[in-house]
């Protein structure tokens, strides 16, 4: 069987979690749940420093403006790790060469995360906290369900994960108007902000 189902399911978890893709892939590895993950992601070295990142991710996910800071260094990490997975995964099933799954993994997760980092974006303009910790969950209990279910049913995982990316995508170009009037709003803030500051110093 291809890996490739595993490969875009996996680049998109990456997009919106990177962290967490490599944690329960190197636990399903671990336990004998997957004969299709490499042992590279089964290794206690990886597994540890993945599980402390991902609560670093689950913390920081959740707190207004922090997460939109978080999505930003995270831009070059979560497609790097989504090539990355996928090339692995590859190298594990011989059915897909490590160039194509990487360039598909990375491809899916940059689209992915696009979608993430807009929509938290979007999110943050309200001025209620709540939604950011309703988003983050529902995106690491995401993660986690459509990646397990990717593990017995790939093919319909990786559909599943295609349709919320199409989705994404698409809600993600009609939020962008709304994006941009809260960074000009910001900016105007800031000018007003730094005009004051000026006019009520002292002559020199």
């Amino acid at each position: 069987m291809s890996v490739l189902p595993l490969v875009f399911t996996s680049g998109w978890a990456s997009g919106i979690n990177a962290y967490a893709v490599v944690l329960l892939l190197g636990i399903f590895g671990a336990t004998g749940l997957s004969d299709d993950v490499p042992e590279s992601l089964q290794r206690p070295e990886i597994l540890i420093t993945a599980g402390v990142l991902f609560l670093c991710e689950a913390v920081a996910d959740k707190i207004p403006y922090v997460d939109s800071a978080w999505d930003s260094v995270h831009t070059v990490i979560r497609p790097a790790a989504g090539a990355w997975v996928g090339a692995l995964l590859a190298g594990q099933s011989g059915s897909l060469s490590d160039l194509a799954a990487g360039a598909i993994g990375g491809s899916t997760a940059l689209a992915s995360h696009t979608v993430k980092a807009g929509t938290r974006m979007a999110i943050n303009t309200s001025p209620e906290p709540f939604s950011n910790f309703v988003m983050s969950t529902a995106e690491d209990l995401g993660v986690a369900g459509i990646l397990t279910f990717a593990m017995f049913h790939p093919e319909a995982a990786a559909i599943i994960a295609g349709v919320l990316l199409l989705a994404g995508l698409l809600a993600l170009f009609f939020l962008i108007s709304r994006i941009r009037r809260f960074l000009r709003r910001r900016a105007q803030r800031r000018e007003e902000k730094r005009l004051a500051a000026r006019v009520g110093q002292p002559p020199d």
